[in-house]
């Protein structure tokens, strides 16, 4: 028989049995330390796994991390891959629930635009507003401004205020000045140039799209693809054959910024948000319905 904290539940995946935990990052096998050997291997697996499949199967990811916290809720670790494989998931509420106890953990603010965003899937833009004000008084590095600002203008367009996140966004792209990760660039733009289609400005979406290729380097996006398909072409590319360097971004965006339209005039903010509700944690509910399902 297993020993209490190692028997999986019927529902989740199997642990697996060959993998190295050397694998792990540094930080996580130090947090795993403070386990038994046995039930080291046994989190470490399943952390491994969700971290391997969280982009291709999220849903599977998720499994497995809340396998390893199920056994190790108090490691910061199974905390934090729990949230982000449950938000990759669309398990928003049990996201929300793992990314605040993590604040309670450690204090910090990465995850707050995460958080946001939870909150804006669940409906409740205003809270999520409150969270995003919450993070840019924290004076976030750029990556975590940009992803603050990128929720922010979804809460704007779930408000029906599109006109105040064209200006939000905009207005960042300007003020970043070519400062920060290419990549935390790219996403900004692209951002913007899809909020700039939705809203019939196919002839400057265009622009931006190609700006957020120009710095999307690795394809973390599609800006690619969504230049073709405003341009109706079908884009096949030999990856093996490309060459040389891409042109300059700068001379990219500066083409952009003159064609550009100014951004509408700013909306109202949002009304101030309710207290927060109280924290329950989402699968305790989902618990107690199959229990009562099973009495049934």
């Amino acid at each position: 028989m297993p020993r209490p904290g190692l028997a999986p539940k019927e529902d989740e995946p199997e642990t697996p049995t060959d993998l190295d935990l050397r694998d792990l990052p540094r930080a996580v096998r130090a947090e795993l330390r403070g386990l038994t050997p046995e039930l080291a291997q046994v989190v470490g697996s399943h952390l491994l796994m969700a971290g391997q499949l969280i982009e291709t199967d999220p849903k599977l990811a998720y499994a497995h991390a809340e396998a390893a916290r199920r056994r190790a809720a108090r490691l910061s670790i199974t905390r934090e891959a729990t949230g982000e494989a449950a938000y990759a998931a669309g398990e928003y509420q049990v996201a929300l629930h793992e990314f605040r106890a993590l604040r309670r953990m450690n204090g910090g603010t990465e995850f707050l635009a995460a958080m946001a965003d939870c909150e804006r899937a669940l409906g409740r833009p205003d809270k999520a507003l409150k969270l995003i004000r919450e993070g840019l008084d924290a004076q976030p590095d750029f990556n975590q401004r940009v992803e603050l600002r990128l929720v922010e203008a979804g809460c704007r367009v779930d408000l029906r205020q599109t006109p105040e996140a064209l200006r939000l966004l905009k207005n960042e792209i300007e003020a970043s000045a070519g400062r920060g990760s290419r990549g935390a660039r790219a996403r900004l733009r692209y951002g913007y140039a899809d909020l700039l289609e939705r809203t019939g400005d196919a002839e400057s979406a265009e622009k931006w799209f190609a700006a957020a290729a120009a710095l999307d380097t690795d394809g973390e996006t599609d800006a690619d693809d969504r230049v073709a398909a405003l341009r109706g072409l079908v884009l096949e590319v030999d990856e093996d054959a490309l060459v040389g360097e891409p042109e300059p971004v700068e001379e990219i965006e500066e083409a952009v910024q003159a064609d550009a339209e100014p951004a509408a005039a700013e909306v109202d903010g949002a009304a101030p948000p309710d207290a927060d509700e109280p924290e329950e944690d989402p699968r305790d509910e989902q618990a107690s319905e199959k229990d009562g399902e099973d009495a049934r």
